[in-house]
Formats: structure tokens, C-alpha cells, sequence
């Protein structure tokens, strides 16, 4: 099951964030088909964000056709989006990436300003889609 984390100094939306982790989860292959979201009431309690919170994100994800809502039963995922897991051997590259980049003494906005210029580098036609 999925624990959301929610930044709230990070300037985005705290609905967003949930969409945002969900989907994360669903690529690296946390989520699969046929899972269940945890409940409104257990990200409440959770994280301390307003239940309206919790459900506008689980709307939005509904809306794309992630997951499905089931009167009485919960929320579950309907599709994947996971092309690589998270035991994908680019993960290990990435993991040995970030161990370096934080021994030279940069922090995470440094690393993750760095990657996100090399991704909008090399994926300029993906910009404008969603997380």
C-alpha cells in the first residue's frame, strides 16, 4: 500500500501531491492493478489534511482512468503505469548517481534542479504532460 507524504512547504497543491505519489507508485510498480488505495480516513489520519483533500485527488485520478471507485468497498487501481520497476538496474544507476551527488556536497533542490534540466533537455517533447 502506497504512505503519502505530503510537503506542505513545497508549494504545490496537497491534492496534487497525492496524484503525484500515486502515479509515482504506479510507475515504479508499487501499485498494480487490482490494489487498493488506502482509505480517505487512513490518509487523514495519516498526513492531517482535510478529508475534501484526500478525495479531490482520488477524483482526479478516477477522472484519468487510474483507479476506480467501488461504493462500499474502497478505491482500487485499474491500470498501470509502470514501465520499469523499482528493481530496475537504472535505479541502482540512479542510487550510485545521487550517493555521488551528494558526496560533492549538493543538496536534494541542487540535485533535483540538475535532473530536472537533463529531463527537460532530452524529453522537450513530453513537456506539458502530467507527472
Amino acid at each position: 500500500m502506497v504512505e503519502y507524504r505530503i510537503d506542505r512547504r513545497s508549494g504545490v497543491a496537497t491534492y496534487v501531491q497525492i496524484v503525484q505519489q500515486t502515479k509515482q507508485a504506479l510507475r515504479l510498480g508499487l501499485l498494480e492493478p487490482g490494489d487498493k488505495l488506502p482509505t480517505a480516513r487512513e490518509v487523514v489520519e495519516a498526513t492531517a489534511i482535510n478529508p475534501n483533500t484526500v478525495l479531490k485527488a482520488y477524483r482526479e485520478l478516477e477522472r484519468e482512468g487510474l483507479v476506480e471507485a467501488r461504493r462500499g468497498l474502497g478505491t482500487f487501481v485499474r491500470k498501470s503505469l509502470g514501465a520499469h520497476p523499482v528493481d530496475s538496474p537504472l535505479r541502482g544507476e540512479l542510487d550510485r548517481w545521487t550517493v555521488r551527488a551528494k558526496e560533492t556536497g549538493l543538496e536534494r533542490g541542487d540535485v533535483e534542479a540538475l535532473f530536472t534540466s537533463v529531463l527537460d533537455e532530452h524529453f522537450k517533447e513530453d513537456q506539458g504532460d502530467e507527472a
